[in-house]
Order: structure tokens, then C-alpha cells, then sequence
């Protein structure tokens, strides 16, 4: 570690948190088609075997769930060795994941590749995002934001290569180069990766924004209702996005506007390419705008707007989707308010529970996609017996609740934990407030 002619420890420079974001980002751009790219193939892969798309979309969900659940035990890797060695090992394992979709004639096969795509997502999506809230913990939402943007807009490139590719050569040709390639890309990235030299002190730049003066363990962090509030929450957003980014292909297909041209801003693509490319380009932009927004106004009061807007946007979908470009733009908006949930939680968690252990702590509450995503096959079973219009009201109603819930529950939940400090956490008779706080200080 570097040291002053004093000997004392010598933060990096200024570039230095800049770059970690950039490399994050692209590592993040690289699993995006691992959950945005997979409704593109759900059809064709029926088409060819007949499962069924529940069947099928099942994989979805072994996939989210291994990603998310297994976030905690990734993460506990890169606190302790640095996060080098788990996105290096997160490359190879989304690569042969792909291999696998590329050669699987049953089910089984199916989901064992969701389940190595999933350690394999999981290990990079929680270590780029852990990474950063160490790198940036005074713009702990715009930091989160800009690199779950990756995550959100990364497939946006890559929608019309991948549907192009599928419809001329077959799925399995797309599932192999995309994979092989994706994979690739992450490895060389991982090199460049690496923690803080030093912690960051901790700027309270804002009263709208409470943050902890003592750094919380994951033990103690499942022990505080708030962690609970924050992660029924996630649940009810994320399971919404989930099932409308696994089953987009589906209702436009539906809804019969798959395959109608639409133009826009000079360009003329197919309405559900159109949709998922600029689906991922709002859902990406979404993600760093509304964490720079919560920077500013606070966290519950962005997550209103958001779940509101999400709901709102959902209505007009309802309403009139079958006209392809209220579908265009309907998806869009809603995509471009979904993805928030990305980078407002992991910042809410950073602002509640610390900075020391920031990588753990949101892995455990990104565990709550992994929860969400169980919806995802639930929603084709609603759709196929009761149609798209159940569906649409399950998300409406769970982005309704979910935003009566932020401002109303979760914001004055939150000011009452973090007004009693380090009391109330529930190790303190192992060891006093202030030992704490010599020891936790960032």
C-alpha cells in the first residue's frame, strides 16, 4: 500500500475511482444479455422443442435466483480478497453458460446453464456494484446507478446483432459467439479491477440524506426491520420488471405488434425491436439519473416518483398496447423508472449500514430479485388462463404499494434507526458505541 514520507496511508488519485467505474460499467454491459437478451430466444427455443413458455421461462427464474441468492457468498470473497479473482471467475462461467444453452435438448440442461449463469452473473453484477459504493460512498446513488446502467442499457447494442443472428443462423449460434465473446471480455476487464488503497471518508453532503455514523455486519443487518422494509419493497418492484422483461417477446406477440414496423427518430425496426433496444437505452439512463435525483432529494421521495410513474406507465400499456407505438414508448417509460431500483437500494443500504461491508450488505438485499423472480413463470400460467390484463394489475397494484410504502413506512422507519446510532445495534454487548466507532469510522 502506498505511504507518504510520514508513513502514512495515501489515498488514490482522483482518476483512480473514475476508472473503477468505467471498468465496472463494461463488466456490467457484458452480463446484460444474460436477463435482458433471454426473452429473444424464449419463442425460438419453443418453436424448437415445444416445451411450453412457462416451462421454458422457469429457466429465467433458476437463473435470477442463483444470481441474486448466492450475491452474499460472492461478496463475502471480494471483502476479503479484492473483487480481481471473483468477476475473472464470473467471466468464464457466463461464457460456458451460454455454451450450454447453445447445446441443451431438454429442460434439464436448461437449467443447469441458468444455474452456472447465475454464479456467473452474480459474481460480477455484486462485486461491480459493492466496488463502487467503496469508490464512491459521499455519491453513493449516482455511483450505483452508473453502474447498474451496464447492467440496464448493456444489451441495448446488442438486441438487433443478437435477433439478427437468430433468425439467420438459429438461437444456438447467438447463445455460442454472444457468449463466448460476453465471457471474454469480462476476464481481460477483471484484471484491471481492484479495491480502494484506503477507505474513503464518508461526506454528509445533505440532510435529505441520513447517513449511519457506524458501519453495521451483515449479522446485524438482517436483525433490523428496516433491512426487512427496504427488502419487501425490492420485492414488489423487481417482481413487476422481471416478469415484463421476461415476457415482453410474449405480449408483443399477443397483443400482435411483434412484427409491425415502426419509425422513430429516423429509424424503422420491427415494434418489439424497437422496444427491447430502447427499452435497455431508458432502463440504462434511468438507473444513474434517478440515483444522482435521490443524491439530491432524497431516497423514499425518488422512489415515489418512481413507483408511481412505473404504475402509470403500466395503465397505458394496459390500455391501448396494441397500437405499436403507445407499446414503444409505454415499455420504455416504464423500463426507464424500473431500473432505479438498482442503484437506489444498494445507496439506501450504503446510507443505512456503512460503507466497511457495503458489498455484503446490498448483496443480501439484492437477494430480494432473486425472490421477485418466482412471479416471472407465475405470470405466464395468469396470462395463458386469464390474459395480459391480470398481469398488468398484479404490477400496477405492487408499484402503487410499493411507493405508499417508501414514503410513508420505510422514510420515517429509516430516521428513527439512524437517530439512535450505534445503540441500537444488536452486537453492542459484545462490544461499546465507541469501540464501535473507532473501529467503523470511514
Amino acid at each position: 500500500m502506498a505511504t507518504t514520507d510520514t508513513g502514512t496511508e495515501r489515498q488514490d488519485p482522483p482518476s483512480a475511482k473514475w476508472r473503477q467505474l468505467a471498468f465496472g460499467v463494461l463488466c456490467m454491459a457484458m452480463i446484460a444479455n444474460l436477463q435482458y437478451g433471454w426473452t429473444l430466444f424464449v419463442d425460438p427455443i419453443d418453436a424448437k422443442f415445444h416445451w411450453g413458455r412457462a416451462a421454458i421461462q422457469f429457466a429465467f427464474t433458476i437463473f435470477v435466483a442463483t444470481e441474486t441468492w448466492l450475491v452474499p457468498v460472492e461478496a463475502w470473497f471480494v471483502d476479503r480478497y479484492g473483487p480481481r479473482i471473483v468477476v475473472c471467475f464470473g467471466g468464464v462461467m457466463i461464457a460456458l453458460a451460454w455454451l450450454i444453452n447453445s447445446q441443451a435438448s431438454s429442460l434439464w440442461m436448461l437449467y443447469g446453464a441458468a444455474v452456472v449463469g447465475g454464479i456467473g452473473a452474480g459474481s460480477v453484477y455484486g462485486t461491480c456494484v459493492g466496488n463502487a459504493l467503496k469508490w464512491f460512498p459521499h455519491r453513493r446513488g449516482l455511483a450505483a446507478g452508473a453502474t447498474a446502467a451496464g447492467f440496464g442499457a448493456g444489451a441495448a447494442v446488442t438486441v438487433v446483432p443478437i435477433a439478427k443472428m437468430i433468425a439467420s443462423s438459429g438461437y444456438q449460434d447467438a447463445f455460442l459467439y454472444f457468449g463466448l465473446g460476453q465471457g471474454a471480455i469480462v476476464v481481460l476487464l477483471s484484471f484491471l479491477l481492484r479495491k480502494p488503497s484506503v477507505a474513503v471518508p464518508m461526506q454528509r453532503k445533505s440532510l435529505r440524506l441520513p447517513q449511519t455514523k457506524v458501519d453495521r455486519t451483515p449479522r446485524e443487518v438482517v436483525r433490523t426491520p428496516v433491512f426487512w422494509v427496504m427488502y419487501a419493497i425490492f420485492v414488489m418492484v423487481a417482481s413487476g420488471g422481471l416478469m415484463a422483461a421476461a415476457q415482453i417477446a410474449p405480449i408483443a406477440h399477443d397483443f400482435k405488434v411483434a412484427d409491425v414496423p415502426v419509425s422513430l427518430f429516423g429509424l424503422q425496426m420491427a415494434a418489439l425491436t424497437f422496444a427491447i433496444s430502447l427499452d435497455r437505452i431508458f432502463d440504462g439512463f434511468g438507473r444513474p439519473f434517478f440515483g444522482f435525483v435521490s443524491d439530491t432529494i432524497g431516497r423514499e421521495n425518488t422512489m415515489f416518483i418512481a413507483f408511481a410513474t412505473a404504475a402509470a406507465a403500466i395503465v397505458l400499456l394496459l390500455s391501448y398496447g396494441t397500437n405499436p407505438l403507445v407499446f414503444v414508448f409505454s415499455t420504455a417509460i416504464y423500463f426507464g423508472v424500473f431500473g432505479e431500483i438498482y442503484s437506489l437500494f444498494p445507496a439506501t443500504c450504503g446510507d443505512t449500514f456503512g460503507s466497511t461491508f457495503a458489498t455484503t450488505n446490498a448483496g443480501l438485499l439484492y437477494t430480494a430479485k432473486g425472490t421477485a423472480s418466482f412471479l416471472v413463470p407465475v405470470a405466464s400460467v395468469i396470462s395463458a388462463t386469464y390474459g395480459w390484463s391480470a398481469v398488468f394489475s398484479i404490477i400496477i397494484g405492487l408499484n402503487v404499494a410499493a411507493a405508499a410504502l417508501a414514503m410513508f413506512v420505510l422514510r420515517p422507519m429509516r430516521a428513527r434507526y439512524l437517530a439512535q446510532g450505534p445503540a441500537l445495534a444488536p452486537d453492542t454487548m459484545e462490544e461499546s458505541g465507541p469501540a464501535r466507532l473507532a473501529r467503523t469510522s470511514v
